[in-house]
């Protein structure tokens, strides 16, 4: 972002819209590539239920839970000097009604996330007022909705025809009227995307869903090139699962040769 300051609130998500200034976020889950996206200067880092599939090996976000995420937020914000964290909250923590779901994003706000994002749209519009009331910014989430997948008969495209489409603003709208400060548009038609971005006061941001969103998110490994596959909306914009294994198999080489340690590395 131009001007970027010293460190991201939910206002200069705000003034981003604004002045048409795209926001960037990515997926972090650990002190290490938080510091590094940091670094970078990315807008926003999501410590996403994305951690079940990248990080833990499931096939499905929904095994995820609240403890992960703390614990992945902990040790994101010790990475993290001028990045806006938001924490996930995962399926079963916030669905029964707003005491559940206060309760658990109090616990990641104390964790060291500075919003929280969960799925869903009028169904969870109680639930996004009650921690907005309370002063915890909430980051909305519409479109496919990885917690519901079983619902959705897998990661389809959501908002393809017109009842599906005005479904959607209908939510956006509902998310927007409870408080949240931006929401996250996946897997939508990028026109049904531009409708929502052009009619909301709040930043949208884009997971394939186009480039008419206020801004982009993607699973970090998607982005790094690190695994076998990755959807079609997330080009690879390097390989750093390539660049692990030749640092990887040059230090086995090193070993098994006896050039490393030498006596530069010894005491």
């Amino acid at each position: 972002m131009t001007d970027q300051p010293r460190r991201m609130r939910i206002v200069h998500l705000a003034e981003a819209k604004a002045h048409r200034d795209p926001i960037t976020m990515l997926t972090a889950y650990d002190a290490v590539s938080s510091r590094i996206f940091d670094e970078a200067g990315i807008d926003m880092l999501l410590i996403g239920d994305s951690i079940g599939m990248t990080m833990f090996g499931r096939e499905t976000t929904i095994g995820v839970e609240l403890d992960e995420i703390i614990v992945a937020t902990r040790a994101v914000a010790r990475g993290v000097k001028r990045s806006l964290i938001v924490s996930d909250l995962p399926f079963g923590t916030y669905e029964t009604g707003p005491a559940q779901c206060l309760d658990s994003a109090v616990q990641l706000i104390k964790a060291g996330a500075n919003a929280v994002k969960f799925e869903g749209g009028v169904a969870v519009a109680e639930q996004i007022k009650a921690c907005t009331d309370h002063g915890i910014p909430v980051v909305g989430h519409i479109g496919f909705t990885p917690q519901a997948e079983n619902a959705l008969s897998g990661p389809r495209v959501q908002g393809r025809t017109d009842d599906g489409a005005d479904r959607l603003v209908e939510d956006a709208y509902a998310i927007q009227e409870a408080g949240a400060s931006a929401i996250v548009l996946e897997l939508i038609p990028q026109a049904v995307a531009e409708r929502i971005t052009k009619i909301l006061e709040i930043p949208t941001i884009g997971i394939g869903a186009g480039p008419h969103t206020d801004g982009q998110v993607l699973v970090w490994t998607d982005m790094a090139g690190i695994g076998d596959w990755r959807p079609s909306f997330a080009p690879a914009f390097g390989n750093v699962e390539g660049a692990l294994r030749d640092a990887a198999s040059s230090y086995i080489e090193a070993v098994k040769s006896r050039a490393f340690p030498t006596r530069e590395h010894s005491f």
